[in-house]
């Protein structure tokens, strides 16, 4: 009876205290150890999401250095060796994997350089290209034509056919190595070896070190090559605006699958992959990899 009797006096005063003047603290009963309970329970939880940067490229933004993070664990279960160079042209930093500074067949991305070569050297005036020069060079920046790449090679190579080898190093091809091949031209643009710190070096000269007027032209060839050059640094998306040179090509080694080209806005970032399968895969495989690569560090950024 007294339990049925405090809480009718509780009842009485809180209705009381709708009417505005309050319920006074000290007629309340007091809180029991049970009531706590109840309370705590009610309560919702709190959490602390914490974001963890992982190591590597540790100058980058947390988001592109988990990205980084999973492209190493990506192309670590991938066939043959992949070396990778990523560069933020705004801030400076650079992301090179531990395959950076391995020789790999150029295979087309050397037209890239004899494309810089060519357009340097015409308006130097040591050579005049031509209508149909011109368009040669379009086709190989385009559809990495081999004919076209022929043609201006034997054409440009000069007397001792060194002219674009001697010249390359000056782009920041500094480990670029000529090849024996099956030719007696010697050497020629199809036998050739670089690094992926080449490749960037290369890219990186084209949008920073080229005649404004030069740079757009072939920036512009890059962001619209053809159907069979859509891979690689292309895999990027379209919101990324990217461009790229790719070369593929099967050598004695196995295939390899090569990628060098930029994305966002004002080209922000470069990217260099080379991809030697080793004998492990053929070119399915080497294309998938090259385009995960840049899938992961770049879908969903821009």
């Amino acid at each position: 009876m007294a339990a049925r009797a405090g809480a009718l006096m509780l009842a009485a005063l809180v209705l009381a205290g709708c009417g505005g003047a309050g319920v006074p603290e000290s007629a309340l009963p007091p809180i029991t150890a049970s009531m706590q309970d109840v309370a705590t329970a009610q309560k919702p939880a709190t959490t602390t999401t914490t974001t963890t940067c992982l190591a590597p490229g540790t100058d980058f933004d947390c988001d592109l250095r988990q990205r980084i993070q999973q492209v190493q664990d990506y192309i670590a279960k991938r066939p043959g060796t992949t070396g990778i160079v990523l560069r933020d042209r705004q801030t400076g930093q650079v992301w090179r994997n531990d395959k950076a500074d391995t020789l790999v067949w150029t295979a087309s991305t050397i037209k890239l350089a004899m494309t810089v070569n060519l357009f340097l050297r015409d308006k130097a005036g040591q050579i005049t290209l031509t209508a149909a020069d011109r368009d040669l060079i379009q086709r190989m920046l385009n559809s990495s034509d081999d004919k076209a790449a022929d043609t201006l090679w034997f054409k440009y190579a000069g007397a001792d056919h060194m002219t674009f080898n001697n010249a390359f190093p000056t782009y920041g091809m500094t480990s670029l190595q000529p090849q024996k091949g099956f030719s007696n031209f010697y050497p020629y643009w199809g036998f050739q070896k670089c690094t992926p710190d080449d490749l960037d070096a290369l890219i990186n000269y084209v949008l920073t070190k080229l005649p404004a007027d030069t740079r757009d032209y072939i920036t512009g060839q890059l962001r619209a090559v053809a159907p069979d050059q859509q891979w690689g640094v292309w895999a990027a998306g379209p919101a990324a605006q990217p461009g790229n040179k790719d070369g593929w090509s099967q050598e004695q080694g196995g295939w390899v699958m090569n990628t060098v080209g930029f994305v966002g806005p004002d080209a922000r970032y470069t990217l260099a992959v080379m991809n030697s399968l080793n004998g492990q895969g053929g070119y399915d495989d080497g294309q998938e990899t090259d385009n995960q690569v840049a899938k992961i560090l770049f879908n969903g950024r821009f």
